[in-house]
């Protein structure tokens, strides 16, 4: 048997670089070796079938793609994050979502969504590829351009500093086969519900999309916003948003929803757990709004009204007859059947009305009226949006029960997914797509529309979050800086007289100086040299605030100031909104699931690896499933493998001394 060669933790870690790099698509696989050890024992595997190939490339060419910011930016604005200071208190300004970037006609109105180009049905499978990729890399171009351009734009200083923060270059979707999940759902369906997240809507519905869905080739749709995670951002700011949104987009129907409910009892840990929940006046003002859009549909164009002939030819491009009492009253396992795809039930005779398969799909005609159509078999309503909006959450909700994976790590859902709502209506779930916007990529971050286990400007993202909100207050931190010094205990000397120290002020506190105090707060240390480990604090606080367990929300632009200061619980808390279980300091110092979850370990190693995986949701959900609780007894919780230990002993000791009684 030959010998093994030597190698040392150095190789091993680019090793492991490399194979992660070759999984993400960025390097070429190496070639196959062609050494072959015959003696050596080989696990027995089951055989995979042919169609597993096909499906695991589909699911690599599924992965969104971002552009991955440069070492030395990363440098640059580490160490501005750590000797910039900090606003205190937090102007109330800030709680205003600032709108003037996409009302300035200078480069928001500019960006656009890539749309499918035209087709002829002689065309092959390829030749319509081709056709779209060719487009696509047209749209990168000028959207890197104006992106670019933006980016390059000089942002004011601070007021007592020469040096300010840089924008991190805005994200948006790369990966053209992300963008044709959107197309597929758009073109089947006749109602589109375009989900926002309530804590800043506008975020969420960017003029790039507005454009996109106004163009002609979706004129014979109809479109609803849906402000979900309304309990998040509380009911003055939600109805503060729906009028706003109803005034800046009168054509458009906004009504709002939530997708969770605090299930009663604790779960494990003192966790609370959540269910799937939609109230009952939230699920009939959307089953209203689905009602008043298929109403529209059935009604003919005006420029035929005055065409008799014309008009006894039209067709309505939706099915007539729905029930809607059943649509409102519908949950339970009756509902939610999943089709694969827009793989569905047809009537005897009647073609499929829209194949899978790109080169052979029948897009609606521009300027069709709909005189040789066929009524469909069932209302078609789509759920886009961009990821972390609550899609998932939502259908859930509407089932009442679990029928698609939702995660907190956003863009769980890879392939847009069929589910019926009764025999009359199916919902369409779409992928989230992160749309273009001339927005920083912090404010992403903040919003949760991006990974946070593929964010590596940490510091650049908490600068971002600790002008907005006093970050130092809500988690109850001290400053390193104010840490009394170590008490001389040695007694071979006289004491020194002690002196009036003269009253200090107040510290200046900074971004790296919040994740130095949380991380010697929660006790993580680096390993080997035992600093305080700055990038897991990051992690843990990005968590939080896109999840929603630090509870912001932004107000509509134009909001007046006094109406933004009764709503806040304290002076300067800018956009954060304090609640009754957190208002105290300190509120979140008990242990997370999140502080437990697996992977944590990787995410100090961020600086060093660049990306990490993604497999932490699966770990998530893990802990979400393990938090219900059957009773009322106190459930111990070991926070290490010594301490398990310990539970095990114990319980020895329990049996052994109810063996002797």
């Amino acid at each position: 048997m030959p010998r093994r060669k030597p190698s040392s933790s150095k190789q091993k870690k680019e090793q492991l670089q490399q194979k992660r790099a070759v999984k993400r698509g960025d390097l070429e696989p190496p070639p196959p070796s062609t050494k072959h050890d015959r003696n050596r024992k080989r696990p027995v595997r089951p055989q995979q079938s042919d169609s597993s190939a096909p499906a695991a490339e589909s699911a690599r060419r599924l992965q969104s793609a971002f552009v991955k910011l440069p070492a030395a930016f990363l440098e640059h604005t580490k160490r501005l994050s750590a000797t910039l200071p900090l606003p205190r208190p937090v102007p109330p300004a800030v709680a205003v979502w600032d709108d003037l970037p996409a009302q300035s006609g200078s480069g928001a109105q500019q960006l656009t969504c890539p749309r499918r180009p035209k087709w002829r049905y002689d065309m092959s499978k390829k030749e319509v590829e081709k056709n779209e990729e060719g487009l696509f890399r047209k749209w990168l171009d000028s959207t890197d351009a104006l992106v670019g351009a933006w980016t390059d734009t000089a942002t004011p200083a601070p007021p007592d500093s020469d040096e300010r923060m840089p924008h991190a270059p805005t994200n948006f979707e790369r990966n053209l086969e992300v963008w044709r999940q959107l197309w597929r759902v758009t073109e089947i369906s006749q109602i589109i519900l375009v989900l926002l997240d309530a804590r800043c809507p506008l975020l969420h519905y960017p003029p790039a999309l507005a454009a996109y869905l106004a163009a002609p080739h979706l004129a014979r749709k109809r479109t609803v916003l849906v402000l979900t995670k309304v309990d998040v951002a509380g009911a003055p700011r939600a109805d503060a948003w729906a009028a706003h949104l109803r005034a800046r987009f009168p054509h458009l129907r906004v009504v709002q929803v939530e997708a969770y409910a605090v299930q009663p009892g604790a779960g494990a840990g003192g966790r609370r757990a959540f269910a799937p929940h939609l109230p009952s006046a939230f699920r009939a003002m959307l089953v209203d709004a689905l009602r008043e859009a298929h109403a529209e549909l059935l009604e003919p164009p005006e420029r035929l009204r005055d065409a008799p002939e014309k008009l006894a030819a039209w067709r309505p491009p939706v099915r007539r007859d729905v029930d809607w009492d059943a649509v409102l009253h519908a949950r339970g396992d009756k509902v939610g059947t999943a089709v694969g795809g827009v793989a569905v039930p047809h009537a005897a005779g009647k073609a499929p009305a829209e194949p899978s398969a790109p080169g052979a799909e029948v897009p609606q005609d521009e300027g069709a009226e709909g005189e040789d159509e066929a009524e469909p078999e069932f209302l078609t309503v789509g759920l886009i949006g961009q990821p972390n909006v609550g899609k998932s959450s939502l259908l859930n909700a509407l089932f009442g029960t679990q029928k698609v994976r939702a995660s907190k790590t956003p863009g769980k859902t890879k392939h847009f997914q069929t589910l019926f709502w009764t025999p009359e209506v199916r919902l369409v779930d779409c992928p989230g797509l992160v749309m273009p916007n001339l927005v920083p990529m912090e404010t992403q971050v903040l919003a949760g529309i991006l990974p946070i286990s593929r964010v590596s400007a940490v510091p650049l993202c908490i600068y971002h979050a600790a002008q907005l909100l006093p970050l130092e207050h809500i988690l109850g931190l001290t400053h390193p800086g104010a840490a009394a010094a170590p008490q001389d205990k040695r007694t071979w000397r006289e004491p020194r007289a002690e002196h009036a120290q003269a009253p200090q002020s107040a510290p200046r506190w900074t971004a790296m100086d919040v994740l130095t105090a949380l991380a010697l707060k929660k006790g993580w240390l680096t390993a080997k040299a035992g600093r305080p480990d700055v990038n897991r604090a990051g992690n843990h606080v990005l968590r939080m605030l896109a999840e929603g367990r630090i509870a912001w929300a932004f107000w509509p632009p134009g909001t007046p100031a006094d109406v933004v200061e009764a709503h806040q619980g304290a002076p300067g808390a800018g956009i954060w909104i304090a609640r009754d279980a957190d208002a105290a300091d300190g509120a979140f110092d008990v242990s997370d699931s999140e502080d437990e979850a697996h992977g944590e370990r990787a995410e100090s190693d961020e600086e060093t690896l660049g990306v990490l995986s993604e497999d932490e949701d699966e770990d998530d959900e893990g802990d979400d499933e393990g938090d219900k609780s059957d009773g009322d007894t106190p459930v111990s919780v070991a926070r290490s493998r010594f301490a398990l230990l310990n539970l095990d002993d114990g319980g020895d000791d329990d049996g052994s001394d109810e063996g002797d009684e």
